[in-house]
């Protein structure tokens, strides 16, 4: 089963069914990647617009947020849907639930941005290029992405500057009118 929608509200045990979630999805990566799901937080950085959460018998079985957002590319301003919160249940990788990422492309559509966007680790290249076999997405590299800090510390940038995977994913224009640029801005934190 897959639950969505834009503009639902999710009610405060499912935040902590997802906090659960992320926490045992993450943790494996490090500590430092769970802790932003401490208690009953859903959500890492900027809070999502749209979530698509897979359930199975054994409960949350995949996840992924949208938000609609301008990011800046080399001075120019896009509307894009920015793709985070991606994550599958340890038990389900490599049975293809990833390929279930299509169930966005209607929301996507309905949400009037040309393109979908997001950022990825290196170590998942692999991974994210199987999803792009069949024109779904396109996957960039060499390219620095900015964001705002979570949380403002007096001794730290209000910023940090990251050399992660752009994933694109073509809605409403082709890849070909992707802007060129070495430097994205996301003028917010990372979903």
């Amino acid at each position: 089963a897959v639950e969505g929608g834009l503009g639902k509200r999710v009610g405060a045990f499912r935040h902590v069914e997802l906090a659960e979630f992320f926490r045992r999805t993450y943790g494996p990566t490090g500590a430092f990647n769970a802790k932003p799901f401490e208690g009953s937080r859903s959500w890492a950085g900027a809070r999502p617009e749209f979530r698509a959460i897979a359930y199975d018998s054994s409960g949350i079985a995949a996840h992924i947020g949208l938000l609609r957002r301008f990011i800046r590319i080399d001075g120019a301003d896009l509307l894009v849907a920015e793709l985070g919160l991606y994550g599958i249940r340890r038990d389900l990788e490599g049975l293809g639930l990833s390929s279930s990422f299509r169930v966005l492309l209607p929301v996507l559509r309905e949400l009037g941005v040309p393109f979908g966007f997001g950022t990825v680790r290196p170590a998942l290249h692999k991974h994210v290029a199987r999803l792009g076999r069949g024109g779904l997405l396109v996957v960039k590299s060499g390219i620095r992405v900015r964001s705002t800090l979570h949380f403002a510390l007096l001794d730290k940038p209000p910023t940090r500057i990251d050399d992660a995977l752009v994933v694109v994913v073509p809605v409403g224009r082709p890849i070909s009118d992707w802007p060129a640029g070495e430097m994205i801005d996301r003028n917010g934190a990372e979903l």
